[in-house]
């Protein structure tokens, strides 16, 4: 079955930038502004960006409720607040699910996924869920650990990465 394209830039439009979004979150606010203001965004990133020219944007579908996109979307929010050439926008996973049904993973509506785009509203490529090695050991994990026990232990994991893993795996995209 053929889907439809996405209207990027309809759905770019009717986004939130990443400070409404934060603003309004009521699961885990503390959390998305505490990775914020927490999270260094390397010079490597932001010159990688730079090099790239203006016009990126970086559209990231996610919940408020969701463990991973509370540790990871800040990180794309501050990247998109330091480096010159590429903006961010959100959309809520459940209120968008023709866009988040496109990218699935392993069939599941796992979140968050960052759609990378360029000026003219074109997929460039996406990233999601999680960092390649984080997502690897949950995987490993979900049937040995309890998910209730396995949340601290992926958070340590975030907060030890300060948004590396995420930032150098998103901007592989560039290549």
């Amino acid at each position: 079955m053929d889907m439809e394209p996405l209207d990027f830039r309809q759905i770019w439009n009717g986004a939130d930038t990443f400070a409404q979004f934060a603003e309004d979150a009521t699961e885990n606010q503390g959390l998305w502004s505490g990775v914020y203001r927490t999270t260094p965004i390397p010079d490597w990133a932001v010159e990688k960006i730079a090099g790239r020219g203006d016009g990126l944007r970086l559209l990231v579908v996610a919940e408020d409720w969701c463990g991973d996109a509370s540790n990871i979307v800040p990180v794309f929010g501050k990247l998109g607040d330091e480096a010159e050439g590429i903006e961010v926008r959100i959309i809520s996973r459940d209120d968008n699910l023709e866009v988040m049904d496109r990218y699935l993973t392993n069939g599941a509506r796992s979140i968050p996924i960052a759609i990378l785009l360029d000026s003219e509203f074109n997929e460039i490529g996406y990233w999601g869920p999680r960092p390649k090695e984080l997502q690897q050991w949950v995987m490993d994990n979900k049937d040995r650990i309890p998910k209730e026990e396995r949340f601290p232990l992926v958070r340590r994991w975030y907060a030890k990465d300060k948004g590396a893993s995420t930032l150098r795996e998103l901007l592989e995209l560039l290549q």
